[in-house]
């Protein structure tokens, strides 16, 4: 066996900034709910971020040399059959959106190449640009999967340099919106209206109780990830502290920075100047405001306008850049790590045998681009098959909206009888109160069933059944299937012992 070389905290860190922090989030929030949006940030890391955290580590402390992730803790605490089927929900959710990211990827280098997003122009052999875009999305998923089945340290290196991107636009939007306040004299784009500017948003479609509801669901499920982690903690150097370690800090960095970006967008940019026109959406939002804060910044420092607006082109392509960065960071960690979570970390007899063999460096290669293919098959369907494809698209893309959150409920709720185990090593141990973490748990669950709950319930008082069905049914029908396979596969694994012992 090749010597792999371990991953350190830092490399940790920066990969569970990849993986969960995601600068858009603070510009869709300012978007969405203005300073109001702070608040529920805080409260979805303080009830959800956090608590859930520090029971991932136990976790992985616990299981440190399990190779599963979050199947090795789903099975050590609620049972193989459970655990298969919780991780196949969750391990869907993750094929979905690369499904869905292979293609959105172009979008941050387009504006990286033309300073704004061209895509939609982008022709490639008289093909329409949706089909070039799918072609792309292929040739993306098939390059990242080469690259990652090379073994986990170009995946942590691959994965660590888009969170340096990431960090790295953070920090010159921070740089700029305090230069932007000072040369200013501490005078906000965005006024502070007292305590009603970080309660009420300034959206018009965000001022009903429902609308705020679907706000917090957001706030929550923009924490979602970290999980993802739990099947690289074999690849760690002393486990046991390296990734509670990495997990805390992160959660402490992530909410922070999430909250202070939230605010200092409203140095740069009015909501109703720059926010309230048709012509700004979710995917071009994080542009637009990087735009706008280099034409504030020019004009700050008495530059004259074209100096200003170059300066806002450059900020939109730096921006470019680091999200296309950021998605590939992303890409690497979660073209493997969920997959080989779930493979390696069950049972083999559930398995064909060519799909738990690991090549020379330790990575489950063959998994690895079956999955690949499955993804670029769709993506084919999904950019050459017309209307009824893209229709198939979205309800996938419905299916996916829940499913993604849905393994937490697993997760969280098999935890107290992970406590309840007395025959582990426990070398990172926070809840040792029996009803204070049943308590804890229990606010998780009902938060986590609340965002889940009202995802379902949001598109029926839109009357929107359709999107209602497929939205619901999605982890219903991942783990029937789940169900199915294991099934099938004990069934196989009882037959083959009955031949066997026949002999």
């Amino acid at each position: 066996m090749t010597n792999k070389k371990k991953i350190g905290l830092s490399s940790l860190i920066l990969m569970i900034f990849s993986a969960i922090y995601g600068f858009a989030n603070t510009t869709v929030a300012y978007d969405q709910m203005g300073y109001a949006s702070i608040i529920w940030y805080v409260l979805a890391a303080l009830l959800f971020f956090l608590p859930s955290a520090l029971m991932l580590a136990e976790y992985g402390s616990a299981f440190k040399e399990a190779r599963g992730g979050i199947y090795s803790w789903l099975t050590g605490s609620i049972g193989e059959k459970w655990a298969f089927i919780g991780t196949f929900i969750w391990l869907s959710s993750w094929i979905i959106w690369m499904l869905s990211t292979s293609t959105k990827v172009w979008i941050p280098l387009s504006t990286l190449i033309s300073g704004s997003d061209q895509t939609q122009t982008w022709s490639f052999l008289g093909l329409t640009s949706t089909q070039t875009i799918g072609l792309l999305g292929i040739v993306w998923i098939l390059a990242v999967t080469f690259f990652a089945t090379q073994g986990v340290s170009s995946v942590a290196r691959i994965s660590a340099l888009g969170g340096l991107f990431v960090m790295f636009l953070t920090g010159i939007f921070i740089i700029a919106s305090f230069v932007i306040l000072i040369l200013n004299g501490g005078h906000l784009a965005e006024p502070i209206n007292g305590i009603h500017s970080f309660i009420a948003s300034p959206n018009p479609q965000f001022s009903s109780p429902m609308a705020l509801m679907s706000f917090v669901t957001y706030a929550v499920f923009a924490y979602a990830g970290m999980e993802s982690m739990g099947g690289i903690t074999d690849s760690m150097e002393k486990p046991e502290k390296t990734f509670p370690k990495g997990l805390i800090i992160s959660t402490i960095a992530i909410t922070i920075m999430y909250s202070l970006s939230i605010f200092l967008w409203g140095i740069s940019a009015n909501w109703g100047d720059v926010l309230g026109k048709n012509q700004v959406n979710l995917g071009n939002i994080t542009y637009v405001l990087m735009n706008n804060l280099g034409l504030v910044l020019g004009h700050a420092m008495h530059l004259s306008n074209g100096t200003a607006v170059i300066i806002g082109h450059s900020l939109a392509r730096l921006t470019g850049l680091s999200m296309f960065m950021g998605y590939l960071g992303s890409f690497f960690v979660l073209v493997y790590s969920p997959l080989k979570s779930f493979i390696m970390g069950s049972s083999p007899e559930l398995w064909p045998k060519r799909m738990t063999k690991l090549n020379a460096v330790g990575m489950p290669a063959f998994s690895m681009w079956l999955q690949a293919i499955v993804v670029a098959i769709f993506i084919f369907f999904v950019a050459f098959g017309g209307n009824a494809a893209n229709k198939f698209y979205l309800i996938l893309t419905d299916m996916g909206n829940v499913s993604t959150s849905f393994p937490y409920l697993f997760l969280i709720g098999a935890f107290p009888f992970f406590k309840r185990r007395t025959d582990l090593e426990r070398p990172f141990e926070v809840f040792k109160n029996k009803f204070w973490t049943n308590l804890i748990v229990t606010v998780v669950l009902i938060i986590l069933v609340g965002g889940i709950g009202f995802t379902c319930l949001e598109p029926i008082m839109d009357h929107d059944y359709m999107t209602a069905f497929w939205t619901i049914i999605g982890p219903i029908f991942f783990g029937a299937v789940a169900w199915i396979f294991y099934y099938n596969a004990q069934k196989r694994s009882a037959n083959s012992k009955t031949a066997t012992d026949e002999d």
